[in-house]
């Protein structure tokens, strides 16, 4: 507690609780007060509310509450000295000497702050490296070729790190010791520990710069073929790469004013969508998002577009974010970009309004998650459980259960999910926030259409159109994806060799799955089958391919194809659709 007349209690009447908290929380003025979402517990309607003239914060939904040092001290984990004292450099507010602390202290105080002046000296040679040296200038060429002018290269502080192994330690050896440039992590020693050498070698260089802008490391992006292509710095005591985002000490008031974010992988894709005018972004450098760095971006919105790179391991990325930010209920939509490019090749062969566009008409995760589970084979049973199971650990994540609950209705309705077990199943994990939907696998009998039984008995019984009807079934391909592929194929052998089928014959030869399948639709009682019925259940199995081939052509126009392949599709569509039609 603030004593009358202490520095603490000066700093309490003097500080404005509404520019502190408006920091760390998106503040919106209602009547006298301000309110925003609680930043102690995760929720989507604010029941956080903050007053101006008495200086205080309460939630009305967890409870938390008191003034602006137990707000700060509640949300950094810091004590209260801490708490007065960051209070005080937000405000404005000048510091009195600090108390004599420990020589630890003392000494940890001294390295960081060494280590981040450091950091700005390394930052200005290899600055200094890209615009004076010769093979700078080579470096500055590529830099050209890739699109970014001077004001680009001045404005993100990009430097260059020569080839030289101890350019950068001779330089700084002169100002620190030895032992503080290997604590850095800009320079290395040799295995034999008697030699430094520089970490970064002939890289074009990336400041890394923490929410106040003070740079604490590198990452250096490979000339030519040297492996890896990006290098970052290693973890320091001023460097930890969980807790930091490129670009947001840049993007920190963007963030705020337009309340979403763009989250993208590297550096130039962060610097080539800052300069197409978006400046709300962050990158993650490379990996998927960790839960700290969701805190930062908590901070300023709660609404991100994942914007990562559409190759594979781009994909994973983007599906590790979501899972996370889904549990920490951010607004989530994913930009994948058409033609597999990453942001930056985007913007520089689409143009810039072309990448605003597809910005702002992401689509929200769960249509791209749920485009993701459509590119699975699902026309079997254990296919579409593959489908869900994909999809179920992003579901387990929702912390709202009615949330969860309208997520499996809308995924078995989007993947045509018919099978009532199935379904039962998709709703129960996700009630119970399971990440597999396991069925009971004797509950769950074949999707098989009345269409295929009739066929396969027309093809054990029907001795005057047997043979016929095989080369009809088989001549296009009508049986493929069918849960009945097998059986069908079987019986196709056995005909060809001009063989009456045996039910014990064939039955052998198939998968237990299958034998009993075709046991169950032999012991179904039919009429007599004559060709008309064959030809109707022909017909049905032509619709399916039909049907199957325009889902396809679904997928290929929301991937956003060339304009040639785009007329393409829409002529086949509407050929299939004129065939269905007559069907």
């Amino acid at each position: 507690m603030a004593e009358a007349g202490s520095f603490a209690d000066r700093v309490k009447q003097q500080a404005d609780i509404v520019r502190v908290v408006g920091e760390y929380v998106r503040l919106k003025k209602t009547g006298q007060n301000f309110t925003g979402l609680c930043p102690f517990h995760q929720e989507k309607t604010p029941s956080f509310a903050v007053h101006p003239t008495k200086q205080i914060y309460h939630c009305f939904g967890c409870g938390k509450g008191g003034d602006v040092f137990q707000f700060v001290m509640e949300l950094e984990k810091s004590t209260f000295p801490e708490a007065v004292r960051t209070v005080a450099e937000k405000c404005g507010i000048a510091i009195p000497r600090p108390r004599e602390r420990s020589p630890e202290e003392r000494k940890e105080n001294q390295q960081r702050s060494a280590l981040v002046e450091m950091h700005r000296e390394a930052s200005a040679f290899f600055a200094r490296q890209l615009h004076e040296s010769a093979e700078g200038k080579v470096a500055y060429a590529y830099l050209e070729d890739r699109g970014l002018n001077k004001e680009a290269i001045t404005r993100f502080d990009l430097g260059f790190a020569p080839s030289a192994g101890d350019a950068l330690f001779r330089f700084l050896k002169q100002k620190y010791p030895e032992k503080l440039l290997e604590v850095s992590g800009i320079v290395s020693r040799d295995q034999n520990g008697n030699r430094f050498y520089d970490r970064f070698r002939r890289r074009i260089m990336f400041p890394i710069s923490n929410e106040a802008g003070k740079v604490i490391a590198f990452g250096g992006r490979a000339m030519g073929d040297d492996m890896p292509k990006y290098m970052n710095s290693p973890e320091t005591p001023i460097y930890s790469k969980s807790n930091v985002l490129y670009h947001l000490d840049r993007a920190k008031e963007a963030l705020r004013q337009s309340d979403f974010g763009v989250l993208v992988e590297g550096y130039m894709d962060a610097i080539a969508v800052a300069r197409a005018g978006v400046g709300n972004v962050v990158a993650s450098c490379g990996t998927s998002l960790a839960e700290p760095q969701t805190k930062l971006l908590a901070r300023f919105t709660r609404r991100i577009v994942v914007n990562y790179d559409p190759d594979t391991a781009g994909q994973a990325a983007t599906e590790r974010s979501l899972a996370l930010l889904l549990e920490k209920e951010f607004d989530v939509r994913v930009l994948a970009l058409p033609g597999g490019a990453d942001p930056d090749k985007f913007i520089k062969e689409q143009g810039v309004e072309a990448y605003k566009k597809l910005l702002m008409q992401a689509p929200p995760y769960l249509d791209y998650l749920i485009s993701r589970a459509r590119l699975m084979d699902r026309t079997t049973t254990d296919g579409k459980v593959a489908a869900l199971d994909f999809l179920m650990p992003y579901v387990q994540r929702l912390p709202n259960r009615l949330l969860r609950s309208e997520w499996a209705t809308r995924i078995a309705s989007e993947l045509r999910v018919d099978e009532p077990v199935l379904r039962a199943s998709l709703r129960r994990a996700a009630d119970e926030r399971r990440s597999k939907v396991n069925p009971k696998a004797e509950l769950l009998t074949p999707a098989v259409k009345r269409a295929e039984r009739q066929l396969i008995r027309m093809l054990f019984e029907a001795e005057e159109f047997r043979e016929k009807l095989a080369r009809e079934i088989a001549n296009d391909d009508l049986h493929r994806g069918l849960e009945t592929a097998k059986i069908f194929e079987s019986l196709f052998v056995t005909i060809a060799k001009n063989e009456r089928p045996d039910a014990a014959v064939l039955g052998a030869a198939l998968e237990e799955k299958d034998r009993r399948l075709l046991f169950e639709i032999l012991f179904e009682s039919l009429p007599e089958a004559t060709w008309d019925d064959a030809a109707s259940c022909l017909d049905f199995l032509r619709s399916r391919h039909l049907e199957h081939e325009l889902a396809e052509l679904q997928k290929q126009l929301e991937a956003k194809p060339a304009p040639d392949e785009l007329r393409r599709i829409v002529i086949r569509r509407l050929e299939l659709q004129k065939l269905l039609a007559s069907h």
